[in-house]
């Protein structure tokens, strides 16, 4: 987590002129009253070099020039701001390529470091003070510009490290609750017969804009001797709540299904029972029975998308005929659907949330033609090598606007 605090409308308004360069002192920013100051529009200095658009009077001595190109690499090097108090920098008149005018300046120059704690801009204050230095103020006006501009260059600096402090506790905040939330998601995401499995793998990625947990799911359980079920879920939100909903409802149709072998049956009583979780509403699931000695899917859906069964040829079925609304959204309750379909040893089976497949303003049909077409042409990888390359392929591995949960079965 960052902060960003936008100065420009200070900057716009002040009377002070001032200016923004980059590391490689180039301008990027000007206020108006620097542009007043100077005579220059702001399509003659933005994204020019500072010593390009503001050019030296041919034939002067260099040591202008030399100060203030000094004063501004001190800053990069020492990341601390320098003064320039009385300093002549003669400046070209409007539309007159050869006439100079004669202008006296006191200049701050402050550092703004980035997140690596290198600069990353510095901020140029140049009052000019012509017409005093030529009033015969000249030492009188050193004296006191100096010590007017080097209390308010402590008290910008001494700001600015103020928000910089804020900036690091706020980071450091961020970093333990985000390990608190992660083990939270670990450890309601374990699954233990997983480990009887080497032909299944399964991924999880949160939503990019999340805390690193999420409302998605995946689950296996074993039914011992010859059969076993997968799921996956998504709980509506994301972030601590979702999490916690997602682990109750996981928790329950793992306990379920144990009792009540039938994927259908399972889901009518998650249903009931989503309807008593705040949060729980309009949660979607779906439970895939995976009977091993009569090679047989059965299978039940509420409201999620359809897992995917790719056979070794390169076809491919989708588990969408027990299809059913959403966990506790009916009024009265109503039994669900369940479907079977046969596969063949070495067809894979991909259950999957919408996270994966889905893109914002694109049909949901055009997200599971990526899908089948990576599986179609990654169908010979292993079930690991295989999740890996759909989150590849499907450009989130990273993690995308949604959450995503993957099981992905060698049969």
């Amino acid at each position: 987590m960052t902060v960003d605090i936008d100065f420009t409308p200070f900057f716009d308004t002040t009377p002070s002129p001032y200016l923004v360069l980059d590391r490689d002192l180039v301008i990027r920013y000007v206020n108006a009253a620097y542009l007043q100051a100077t005579g220059r529009t702001r399509g003659e200095l933005i994204d020019r070099a500072y010593f390009d658009a503001l050019p030296q009077r041919p034939g002067a001595s260099g040591e202008p020039l030399r100060n203030v190109e000094q004063s501004l690499r001190r800053v990069l090097t020492s990341r601390q701001p320098d003064v320039l108090v009385l300093q002549r920098y003669d400046l070209r008149l409007p539309g007159q390529e050869d006439e100079f005018e004669e202008r006296w300046w006191s200049n701050i120059h402050t550092p703004l470091p980035g997140p690596d704690g290198a600069v990353r801009w510095i901020v140029q204050r140049a009052e000019d003070v012509t017409a005093l230095f030529r009033s015969g103020r000249a030492q009188e006006l050193d004296e006191e510009l100096t010590k007017r501009e080097k209390g308010l260059t402590a008290e910008l600096y001494a700001r600015t490290e103020e928000l910089h402090r804020l900036n690091r506790e706020l980071l450091e905040a961020h970093a333990r609750e985000r390990q608190v939330a992660v083990a939270l998601q670990e450890a309601m995401l374990s699954v233990p017969d997983l480990s009887h499995h080497e032909n299944i793998a399964v991924r999880y990625r949160p939503a990019t804009t999340s805390l690193n947990v999420c409302g998605d799911w995946y689950d296996v359980v074993d039914l011992p001797p010859d059969r076993y079920a997968a799921a996956v879920g998504d709980v509506v939100g994301h972030g601590l709540h979702a999490a916690a909903v997602m682990g109750m409802l996981r928790s329950a149709l793992s306990a379920v299904i144990r009792a009540i072998p039938s994927p259908a049956q399972a889901l009518e009583v998650l249903g009931l029972y989503a309807r008593s979780v705040d949060g729980a509403m309009a949660a979607t699931a779906v439970k895939v029975l995976v009977d091993t000695r009569s090679r047989l899917l059965i299978y039940s859906n509420a409201g999620h998308p359809p897992p995917v069964l790719q056979h070794r040829d390169g076809a491919f079925d989708l588990l969408d005929l027990a299809t059913d609304p959403p966990l506790g959204t009916r009024e009265y309750h109503v039994p669900r659907p369940q479907a079977g379909l046969a596969y063949s040893p070495g067809d894979t089976l991909v259950l999957y949330t919408d996270g994966l497949i889905e893109r914002r303003g694109e049909d949901i049909d055009a997200g599971l033609a990526r899908l089948t077409s990576v599986l179609r042409t990654k169908r010979s990888l292993p079930p690991a090598p295989l999740a890996d390359a759909l989150l590849t392929r499907l450009d989130v591995t990273e993690g995308a606007p949604d959450d995503i949960a993957l099981i992905v079965i060698r049969l």
